[in-house]
């Protein structure tokens, strides 16, 4: 093993999943895991059935021999490898899920399904071992993210592929209980696994599957460190070939300070936020700001004249195009088309987005007077501030509208409540579930801290 001087960052990192305990933990901290964990679980249930989805399932099932985990939402049983491959593709199934906007990324949909396998392999960890080890992947996934900054999603990366491993392979590390010298190797064993291409937003169903190949990958870390598999052990820090180097193209545009910066004093847990728009959270800055208007002086989509929408270069790049019909996926991340969705149907969620409002000329051609653009003073703000928008509505009496929005509904800056959070998760579970059994979810989540077995979480999800 190399010396702390050799991978400071990298050791920190291990030493935190490895020493971490419930009780070093902020009331505050375990109070929002436990709602972050629900929104997440939601999301899920609800994907349980998309197209992308049946696929995924029905090819794994033909694969697995053993199985021990379940699909969420589904009576099935897979390995457990194919099982986070698959309930992490659920969480990232229909952008439902939580985003972490400073480190880029979708944090519950990496951590909870290998969190969750593990403890139906291991059972016997209890539900605050299992709340301890979520914290541990809700920690470190948003600062790496945060070291890359957000040029590294600019750079064509898919940071929920990329980022999400470390998140993945610290909440089962933690719920392994690894050792910081294998928590070091788990960390590498991940890190080499990273991969994701910010192409698929186009069109792809794959892009659903980022989330579940991270997840997997964070699985595969722990389980092989844990072994005795030996991984890189300056995964972020070495100069040829580290995550670091390799994924930002330089030595120098990332930040290694912010990886194990005030860890495990400041929680970055807080700084998470929940979405109330079924689209990319990119989005919703400009949707909260034409509701704001509309809430001020009613308009319609026969009022507008045009739209353009200033933000950062990375709101422009990922989400501002020009629409073309290419799918769902792309439909959720495309800002006008969204823009267009919420002043047609007076909502942006699960049932404005069906398979035949992809080439809907309505939608499209409204979309077409909406215009993204670069705010080179927004851009400047940091990743703090990636999806501050300003949005300046003209209509066709003359009129113009204008509001700035730096935090969506949902975010950080104004979390929303547990019974917002419940609400969300029974309009997307109970169509699966039912309403007993997600009633039964929401409260072994929700007293996850008083459970002696933590795999009851995994045996409420399956359905049937």
């Amino acid at each position: 093993m190399s010396g702390p001087s050799h991978n400071p960052h990298t050791r920190a990192i291990a030493q935190f999943i490895a020493q971490i305990q419930y009780e070093d933990i902020p009331e505050e901290v375990i109070g929002r895991i436990k709602l972050l964990i629900l929104d997440s679980l939601g999301c899920a249930i609800y994907g349980s059935d998309l197209e992308w989805s049946r696929i995924l399932r029905s090819t794994l099932g033909k694969l697995d021999v053993t199985k021990a985990c379940r699909v969420w939402g589904t009576p099935e049983l897979l390995s457990a490898p194919h099982a986070a491959l698959v309930n992490g593709t659920l969480i990232q199934s229909f952008e439902l899920d939580d985003v972490h906007r400073q480190g880029v990324l979708h944090v519950g949909a990496v951590t909870l399904p290998p969190l969750l396998a593990v403890t139906e392999i291991r059972p016997g960890l209890s539900g605050r071992d299992f709340l301890r080890a979520a914290v541990a992947g809700y920690e470190i996934g948003p600062r790496v993210g945060k070291c890359m900054g957000p040029q590294h999603i600019g750079q064509g990366w898919h940071s929920g592929a990329t980022v999400g491993v470390f998140s993945a392979v610290s909440g089962a590390a933690a719920a392994l209980r690894l050792t910081g010298d294998q928590a070091v190797h788990a960390l590498g064993i991940a890190g080499t696994q990273a991969a994701g291409l910010m192409a698929a937003q186009y069109g792809a169903m794959v892009k659903r599957m980022h989330a579940g190949r991270a997840a997997q990958s964070g699985l595969y870390g722990a389980l092989l460190a844990e072994a005795g598999l030996t991984g890189i052990t300056d995964v972020f820090e070495s100069p040829y070939g580290g995550f670091c180097t390799t994924f930002s193209r330089s030595n120098d545009r990332f930040n290694l300070d912010e990886l194990s910066w005030e860890l495990g004093r400041q929680w970055e847990t807080m700084r998470i936020s929940l979405k109330f728009y079924s689209c990319v959270g990119s989005n919703h800055t400009t949707l909260d700001a034409i509701r704001m208007m509309q809430a001020q002086t009613p308009f319609g989509p026969d009022d507008i004249a045009s739209i353009v929408v200033h933000g950062s270069h990375v709101t422009v790049e990922h989400v501002g195009w020009r629409y073309a019909p290419q799918g769902l996926t792309s439909a959720q991340l495309n800002l006008p088309f969204c823009v267009a969705t919420l002043l047609l149907e007076g909502d942006v969620f699960v049932d404005q987005f069906t398979d035949d409002v992809v080439d809907d000329p309505q939608r499209i051609e409204l979309s077409r007077k909406v215009t993204v653009v670069e705010d080179p003073a927004i851009t400047a703000r940091g990743s703090n501030y990636r999806h501050m928008v300003r949005v300046e509505v003209r209509l066709k009496d003359g009129s113009k509208l204008e509001q700035t929005i730096e935090a969506p509904r949902g975010s950080e800056a104004s979390f929303a409540s547990e019974t917002d959070i419940v609400q969300k998760f029974e309009k997307l579970a109970t169509h699966t579930l039912g309403a007993v059994k997600a009633d039964t979810v929401v409260n072994a989540v929700l007293g996850a801290d008083k459970l002696a077995r933590a795999d009851e979480i995994a045996r409420a999800l399956g359905s049937g």
